[in-house]
């Protein structure tokens, strides 16, 4: 019997969330399975998986064989790499410590680049919604001087409208003293 560990897909329409299940490859997607090793959640930002690593690596021990998919989520929680160093723990190359050693190792560093990279977006969204504010207090500014303008009538007319009022204010008392 093929045994496989893949997803298999629950939740409503466009808001799919998996199970990470060890079934029989000739078993339906959503059918029958042997095991359900965890979650998976690619909605959410970043994806949440939630996995048995120890039960997902007794299964690759016995010879189940990953999905594409299935095999890209267990890389990226370091099951595949624990296997291998279990593998060599079973051959003689190393040691059980040593195998512990180098998966604390690999784990400490996938959260220090995990870490830094929540930074960087952090930062990154900082900075656009700085920028989206200073945009906005500038188009602000411009608003206001617009009506501030539009409110207040500007100086030089008002100044060619008293020059013309003095004018022909004299205009009219020239025409008085002559006649």
């Amino acid at each position: 019997m093929a045994v496989k560990i893949r997803l298999a897909r629950r939740g409503r329409k466009k808001r799919a969330m998996y199970d990470i299940v060890v079934a029989d490859a000739r078993a339906p997607r959503d059918g029958r399975f042997i095991e359900k090793l965890g979650t998976f959640n690619p909605n959410s930002d970043p994806a949440q998986i939630v996995l048995a690593t120890d039960k997902a690596v007794d299964w690759l021990l016995k010879g189940a064989q990953p999905t594409d998919t299935a095999r890209s989520i267990l890389h990226h929680e370091g099951v595949l790499l624990r296997k291998h160093l279990q593998v060599g723990v079973i051959k003689g190359a190393i040691t059980q410590d040593v195998a512990d050693a180098r998966f604390e190792d690999w784990k400490q560093s996938k959260e220090d680049r995990k870490t830094a990279a929540a930074d960087v977006k952090t930062q990154k969204q900082d900075a656009e919604k700085e920028n989206r504010l200073a945009a906005e207090r500038k188009v602000n500014q411009a608003r206001l001087e617009a009506i501030t303008k539009k409110n207040t009538p500007p100086a030089e007319e008002a100044a060619t409208e008293e020059a013309g009022e003095v004018a022909a204010a004299d205009e009219a008392t020239e025409e008085q003293s002559a006649e």
